[in-house]
């Protein structure tokens, strides 16, 4: 009997490639699979064809929205992953989707990703995604980021996706002594600097604020449901680092600088702090760190004059390094 000829390398590559587009989504249009894979959908029908002589169960579905989907039939069994590890990999993936050329294939990962994981676990993740944002990328610290809680962070986004208010013990800079006991409505989930933060609207004054997530506490029973009334703009993100630059950091400080608002900003990453203007040739840097020789980097990186003030910690260091630099100089 004469061997079967074996499908060109080509068309292997192609058939992978339309195998991989039909499991990152529940129907997928002839026109769109023709155009991700470059050919006709004449050729489309063929591979489609192909795959199914080959056992994939691939139906056709008519309509103005029709187009190619596996059939329930043909999918892989649920991957075997725990809870954590399943909340793990939607957080890694959600961070590769901010780094330019990775957006399209993070997002086709944690499509498939859901096609085999059991239902428990599937809507799990997808409340995670599907409420986070990631903020922008910022200089780099040498500050040990805090441990993340996935348990924490699946129940947030669980409440964030079913409008659950939270009752929760915010202790800021983990510090017991400061603990709050808040009521508060779960909006958004934003990813920043290796930290986490929930965007949520306090109950009892209607107020906007970023509690950070190691900050945190969550009781149960929660604060009952909500109907959602989105921030204006819906901007999380940019809240998180107003917010943060006033009150989300271990550290907190106003830096006077002998320079206008307008130049400070070109000199500074704009995650770093909030500037305001004093008057044509004086501004005020709001930042903060998680300790003050962070803040002590940032604003040595000025370039600029400036004048610190408070909190103590922060003169006092700011002191210490006057002392060093001025003993490096030759003599």
């Amino acid at each position: 009997m004469p061997a079967r000829c074996a499908i060109p390398l080509q068309t292997s590559s192609r058939l992978l490639a339309l195998l991989g587009l039909l499991q990152a989504r529940a129907v997928v249009p002839a026109a769109d699979l023709a155009s991700r894979l470059g050919v006709g959908e004449r050729t489309v029908r063929k591979d489609v064809e192909r795959l199914r002589e080959l056992g994939y169960p691939i139906d056709a579905v008519r309509g103005p929205s029709g187009g190619y989907r596996f059939g329930d039939h043909g999918r892989l069994p649920p991957l075997l992953l725990e809870a954590d590890e399943a909340v793990a990999v939607a957080v890694g993936l959600g961070s590769a989707a901010s780094v330019r050329g990775l957006e399209e294939p993070s997002a086709l990962a944690m499509a498939k990703l859901e096609q085999v994981l059991p239902d428990r676990l599937r809507r799990r993740v997808r409340a995670l995604h599907e409420s986070t944002d990631v903020g922008p990328a910022n200089t780099a610290t040498n500050v040990e980021a805090p441990v993340v809680d996935v348990g924490l962070l699946a129940d947030l986004a669980a409440a964030i996706r079913d409008h659950e208010g939270l009752r929760l013990r915010h202790r800021p800079g983990g510090d017991v002594d400061a603990e709050e006991r808040v009521e508060a409505d779960p909006y958004r989930l934003v990813s920043w600097q290796e930290r986490w933060y929930v965007v949520a609207r306090r109950r009892d004054d209607r107020s906007w604020r970023a509690y950070r997530a190691d900050w945190i506490e969550l009781r149960t029973p929660g604060a009952g449901r909500f109907v959602p009334e989105p921030m204006e703009g819906g901007d999380y993100s940019a809240f998180v680092l107003r917010d943060v630059a006033f009150s989300g950091w271990s550290v907190h400080c106003r830096i006077a600088v002998d320079a206008p608002a307008e130049e400070v900003l070109r000199r500074i990453n704009p995650t770093v702090g909030v500037v305001e203007t004093v008057d044509e040739e004086h501004s005020v840097l709001v930042t903060g760190a998680d300790s003050v020789e962070m803040v002590a980097v940032w604003i040595g990186m000025l370039g600029l004059d400036f004048h610190v003030d408070s909190p103590p910690e922060l003169v006092a260091h700011v002191a210490t390094l006057a002392t060093r630099y001025a003993g490096a100089l030759p003599r």
